[in-house]
């Protein structure tokens, strides 16, 4: 692998850094050097120049001089820091410069190079400090994602009746006040739909606190929860006023914490200050919810319930998963998604997924890079994943045309894909007659414009 070659992304953009750097010398050597390690570096004579480009959403990082005309490096700094105090600047200083160095690392500078400084280490600063811009940004949109009721809800991807029903539980749900709790095996995605409660409702736009109820000592957590806190914060239930408290693993309470918890909904005003969200993530095989929960806390929760389908009652909504999965992987490593065979398509649908998406989003992943590799198959990775579960391929709930129809599926999109959407060469290779390839592709919601 040359340099260049492993260089890394901010995003799914190429690692940009802008070099700021009054010596004209100085900026050529620097950039020189990055470039030749795989970034593309920008560089500028000013800091007045480089703020030019520099914006709050800047993919990249910042390489300066401390001491420059004008606008030294100290000023800059406070500049880049105000408008965005997760972007890595990097600052190169003199000799004598140390205790300014330090300072601007107190100002919230990432770390500083004292010249003459080793390019290697610079490459090793530069790579560490983009990676901490990605996931910065990364964070960011999640954030941003998490507040945004529209995208989440496209996230529930499927037209089974079940994620019909689900998707119009939630925008009904959401619009009320009433306490929730939502059960499901483990990756249904659980917190995801939690979010989505909050965010296609009126509380939107308030806080959305979460806390894990396993894992803590019962004082711990009654303190988390309930108060008082050592830190002097509020606990959560205050924190969460006015918008939504998510307790995953409610099953985890103790029967004095579900009793502290019915204590704390049953006094709240109606409709509540805070809105409880529980999410069940496990309980033991053969007991219900009102097994873990005590019964009057368990019909406190469950006037609104969600109960979320596992993947494999899900019929082609797998198939419509993994290719979206895969599609994104494949623009996340640069190469193309693998191309889904009859024989691969039927083994996704058999599949117990004891870890549901969770599980099918790792399959998409391996075919990906095996795909990029040119070896192995979607088959074999499937087969692989229910040998080290334990599970066993299953028809449960797959009656014969669930089958047909995801071949005929399958089939149409890899030649429709193929032919870059061309109908009359698809009619042609499969020997169907224009109407009735319109009918299936409209009754698979395949769309020509998808593979022009």
């Amino acid at each position: 692998m040359n340099i260049s070659e492993s260089a890394p992304k901010v995003g799914r953009s190429p690692a940009r850094i802008v070099v700021v750097d009054d010596e004209e010398d100085m900026r050529a050597s620097i950039s020189q050097w990055l470039s030749l390690s795989g970034f593309e570096p920008e560089a500028y004579a000013s800091a007045e120049e480089a703020l030019a480009v520099i914006g709050s959403d800047f993919a990249g990082i910042v390489v300066t001089d401390i001491r420059m005309p004008g606008m030294d490096g100290m000023a800059f700094l406070k500049r880049l820091m105000g408008l965005d105090a997760t972007v890595p600047v990097i600052m190169i200083t003199g000799h004598g410069d140390v205790p300014m160095a330090v300072e601007a690392m107190r100002l919230g500078a990432y770390d500083f190079l004292e010249k003459p400084f080793d390019p290697e280490r610079m490459t090793e600063l530069a790579r560490s400090a983009l990676k901490a811009r990605g996931l910065a940004l990364e964070n960011r949109a999640l954030r941003h994602e998490l507040a945004d009721g529209g995208t989440l809800m496209r996230r529930l991807v499927g037209n089974s009746p079940e994620m019909v029903r689900l998707r119009e539980d939630i925008l009904d749900y959401g619009q009320a006040d009433g306490h929730v709790l939502i059960d499901g095996e483990t990756g249904t995605g659980k917190t995801l739909v939690a979010h989505a409660l909050h965010a296609v409702g009126p509380r939107a736009g308030k806080r959305f606190v979460t806390v894990s109820c396993d894992g803590m000592e019962d004082a711990q957590l009654a303190a988390r929860l309930f108060g008082p806190v050592e830190t002097g914060g509020l606990p959560l239930v205050e924190e969460a006023r006015g918008g939504t408290l998510c307790l995953e693993d409610v099953e985890a309470l103790s029967p004095v914490l579900q009793g502290k918890l019915l204590s704390f909904i049953n006094d709240q005003p109606s409709p509540p200050a805070t809105r409880i969200v529980a999410v069940c993530n496990a309980h033991t095989a053969g007991n219900t919810l009102q097994d873990v929960l005590r019964p009057d806390l368990y019909f406190r929760l469950a006037a609104m319930q969600l109960t979320l389908p596992p993947l494999r009652t899900r019929g082609e909504d797998i198939l419509a998963l993994f290719k979206s999965y895969a599609e994104d992987y494949a623009d996340e490593y640069g190469c193309p998604a693998p191309e889904l065979s009859a024989q691969d398509a039927a083994y996704l649908l058999q599949a117990p997924w004891p870890g549901n998406i969770r599980q099918l989003i790792s399959i998409a992943e391996q075919s990906v890079l095996q795909n990029r590799r040119g070896s192995g198959s979607v088959v074999s990775l499937v087969m692989a994943e229910n040998e080290a579960s334990g599970g066993a391929m299953t028809t449960e709930g797959k009656p014969l045309k669930d089958y047909v129809e995801a071949f005929e599926r399958t089939l149409i999109d890899n030649t429709m894909r193929r032919h870059k959407g061309s109908i009359v060469a698809v009619m042609e290779e499969l020997c169907l007659p224009r109407r009735t390839l319109n009918e299936k592709m409209a009754k698979y919601g395949l769309s020509r414009a998808e593979y022009v």
